[in-house]
C-alpha cells in the first residue's frame, strides 16, 4: 500500500467519525487528483476546463454522499477512481460522446449496488437542494438526477441552455458548500 493510499484512508476514516477538519482535507485532495484527471481524460476528447471542474464537483459530492458505503477493509482509491469513472461515463453519455472517443481504465475494483445506499442519498441531495433557487433546483434535478440533455432541460425548466449550465454549476457548488457546512458542525 502506498503512502498516498494510507494518507488518503485514514483521512476517509476520521472522516466517518465526524472529524471535520479530516474530512475537508480528504475532499480537498481528492479534488485535487480528480481535477487532474479528468482534464487528462476530457482533453483527450476536445473537452473543456469548465466541463472537467463540473465533474469533480458531482464526484466530491457523491463521495461524500455515499462514504457510508465505502468498506474500510479495502483500498480507498479503487472506490474513488470507480465513482471518478461512472461520473465521466455518465457525463459522456449526457452529451453523447461516444464512449470509444475515449480510453477509460478499468477500475480494479467496482463496489456493489447498494439500493438503500441510493435511496438514503437521494433523500440527502433532495433535502439539500431544498435550500437553492428554484431555477437551480430545476437543472440539477432535470440533467443530474433525472438524465436529461440539457436542451431537455431547458425546456423543462423555463431556461436557456446557458441558463441551465450555469445554474447545475453554481448549484453544485451551492451543495459542496452546505456539505462542507454541515460537516464542520
Amino acid at each position: 500500500m502506498t503512502n498516498l493510499e494510507i494518507e488518503l484512508k485514514a483521512l476517509m476514516l476520521a472522516s466517518r467519525e465526524g472529524n471535520s477538519v479530516s474530512h475537508r482535507a480528504l475532499l480537498d485532495r481528492l479534488s485535487r487528483r480528480l481535477r487532474a484527471y479528468y482534464k487528462a481524460k476530457l482533453g483527450a476528447v476536445g473537452r473543456g476546463l469548465v466541463e472537467a471542474e463540473d465533474l469533480v464537483q458531482e464526484a466530491i459530492l457523491a463521495i461524500h454522499l455515499k462514504r457510508h458505503t465505502y468498506d474500510p477493509r479495502e483500498p480507498l482509491t479503487p472506490w474513488v477512481h470507480a465513482i471518478a469513472r461512472y461520473k465521466l461515463i455518465d457525463f459522456l453519455r449526457r452529451n453523447r460522446a461516444s464512449l470509444a472517443e475515449m480510453p477509460i481504465d478499468e477500475a480494479d475494483e467496482v463496489m456493489a449496488h447498494d439500493d438503500n445506499a441510493d435511496a438514503e442519498s437521494t433523500y440527502d441531495i433532495r433535502r439539500l437542494m431544498q435550500h437553492l433557487p428554484k431555477g437551480m433546483q430545476c437543472a440539477i434535478e432535470a440533467v443530474k438526477l433525472d438524465g436529461l440533455t440539457v436542451a431537455e432541460a431547458a425546456r423543462r425548466c423555463g431556461l436557456s441552455e446557458s441558463g441551465v449550465k450555469v445554474n447545475i454549476h453554481r448549484g453544485i457548488k451551492a451543495l459542496a458548500a452546505l456539505i462542507a457546512r454541515d460537516t464542520r458542525t
